[in-house]
């Protein structure tokens, strides 16, 4: 049986939520038993967000296979168990790429290459891959309606509709319905504005997600159902949720997945297994105490250039019963020579230093790192977080005073970090960015290797600079234990302290891999060791404080 699918597009404003509401529709027809493919078109002329800002685009997700993809499909992951390669996720600039290189080729034999049919038909074959493989296949549209950049994805979606039935297809809207303080209302107007523009091109909206603060009275659902011309029962709620991991069981409850598969024709599903997510939300909102991460970055401005790195830190909270405070630290508040960074540090359970690119704030993260290593906190790095531990080490305990990495500083004496392409074995690679999933091989009895209970793994990475090994009897010897590289031994993939509690740092993202419901191992057991370091020092709540925490 060919495969099914929902849409979902957004209206009004961006930021409502389509990528969450896609996980979370996702995540309830898995717990039915149906296979779910996910997959996000956006809007841009980007070929793919690898080269964008995270300031502006928020974090680069990287599948196994290397591609460098939109934040949501991190959400995808984290809800769901589909199975996301470069195929799951397209902008404009990738399918007029596809079009205009065929065109170049003479596949279109000389026709007059156009938005319909040429690049509608493109979207749409990307559709069908993914959706090969799935019963029921989740493709968000990014942007908002009547976004110029839009409207050959929706169109694309608009002759699915045309191609494949009703009972295959379902339109799923996520729109906004404002409080207006002054008026003390809640307004629907915007919604029917929004679903009025998509009724311009032809495509009509089966089920509303209103994105409100406040409960939507019956006769506004009554109102916006009649102006819409959905169903009563189809205008859904998507109140704010404190905790986004509540999101399925708050639509469950809103029967949005029956109502799916109704509309589907799917209605011999089983029922939602949703226990294991209610265990989890309950944990959330009744921890046993908390745990105080300091995350010392380059972009903490805006948190969803990180957005992964947190949500690991959650799962790994949850998994303690904990409630996880983090405090985002830039690290170029850190840079100062006589020592008054440290103040800035104290009362932390545990210290993270994340990946990033360039020179900016790089001695912040140096002095974070040395506070960690000297003052006996649990430290974890990822990626550039494992790159400077490696050169603080260098400097501090091996006395290599002008050691560095070569992105950093291209005429340092000791370059302990190296460019990726002066390596040997490189040109295989095909550029100067290491991406996707590699594998690890641990030594027998590490920290490492106990945390994994493995000695073989596979990860993903983003990164152009690697452990120099000219340098690396001197910094073992000194204490610095190299204990998980490449199968072939050409890359340094983890370090650790051993004298140290806790200090391990990889080169790799394994933020990228860890699920609320399977917290990713490092993320889970650095955690566990960040707490015990609060409970060492005496700083666990006292039982009176837990009702407080809980609310």
């Amino acid at each position: 049986m060919s495969a099914k699918y929902i849409f979902v597009t957004g209206g009004v404003v961006s930021s409502l939520g389509k990528g969450l509401a896609a996980a979370s529709i996702g995540c309830l027809l898995e717990a039915r038993g149906i296979r779910v493919g996910m997959m996000k078109f956006d809007p841009y002329l980007n070929v793919d967000p690898g080269t964008m800002s995270p300031f502006q685009h928020g974090e680069v997700f990287v599948t196994d296979d290397g591609a460098e993809t939109d934040l949501d499909m991190g959400h995808y992951e984290r809800f769901t168990h589909a199975k996301l390669s470069r195929d799951n996720n397209l902008t404009s600039g990738r399918i007029y790429e596809q079009v205009i290189t065929k065109e170049r080729r003479g596949d279109y034999l000389g026709k007059t290459v156009q938005v319909i049919p040429h690049v509608t038909n493109e979207i749409k074959n990307a559709m069908r891959k993914v959706a090969a493989e799935c019963d029921v296949c989740l493709v968000e549209i990014g942007g908002t309606v009547g976004d110029i950049e839009s409207l050959p994805f929706l169109e694309a979606i608009r002759q699915m509709r045309q191609d494949l039935g009703r009972d295959n297809t379902l339109f799923v809207h996520v729109t906004l319905v404002p409080w207006i303080a002054a008026a003390q209302e809640l307004k629907t107007k915007p919604t029917q504005h929004s679903v009025k523009e998509m009724l311009s091109i032809g495509i009509q909206p089966d089920i509303l997600l209103c994105r409100t603060e406040r409960n939507l009275p019956r006769e506004m659902r009554t109102k916006i159902a009649a102006f819409c011309n959905v169903e009563e029962a189809a205008v859904i709620a998507a109140r704010d949720v404190a905790n986004i991991y509540e999101l399925p069981l708050a639509f469950a409850n809103e029967h949005v997945d029956a109502l799916v598969l109704k509309y589907l024709r799917m209605t011999d599903a089983p029922e939602a297994k949703l226990e294991k997510w209610q265990d989890l939300v309950h944990r959330a909102y009744h921890p046993k105490d908390e745990v105080h991460i300091a995350i010392v970055g380059k972009y903490v401005e805006y948190e969803d250039s990180y957005k992964s790195l947190k949500e690991a830190l959650v799962h790994g909270a949850l998994h303690s019963n904990l409630k996880l405070r983090v405090t985002w630290i830039e690290a170029e508040g850190l840079e100062t020579e006589d020592g008054s960074y440290v103040a800035q540090l104290e009362g932390f359970d545990g210290i993270l230093v994340p990946g990033g690119f360039g020179k900016r704030g790089i001695e912040g993260m140096l002095n974070a790192i040395r506070y960690a290593r000297e003052r006996h906190v649990p430290y974890f790095g990822i990626c550039l977080g494992m790159q400077t531990a490696c050169i603080e080490f260098a400097r501090n305990v091996c006395g290599l005073k002008d050691a560095n990495s070569g992105e950093f500083d291209p005429a340092t004496p000791h370059r302990i970090i190296y460019k990726l392409r002066e390596l040997t074995g490189v040109e295989e690679m095909g550029g100067t960015m290491r991406l996707g999933a590699w594998t690890c091989v641990m030594e027998s009895g590490s920290l490492a290797a106990r945390i994994y209970g493995t000695t073989e793994i596979s990860e993903r990475h983003r990164h152009r600079y690697e452990f120099n090994r000219e340098y690396e009897a001197l910094l073992t010897g000194a204490g610095l234990a190299l204990t998980g590289t490449t199968p072939d031994a050409t890359y340094v993939e983890i370090v650790e302290i051993p004298s140290h509690p806790f200090f391990i740092a990889c080169q790799f993202h394994p933020e990228f891999k860890s699920k609320p419901l399977e917290p990713h191992p490092l993320f889970r057991d650095f955690v566990s060791a960040s707490y015990a370091n609060r409970m060492a020092k005496g700083r666990a709540l006292s039982q009176e404080s837990f009702a407080t925490l809980s609310t």
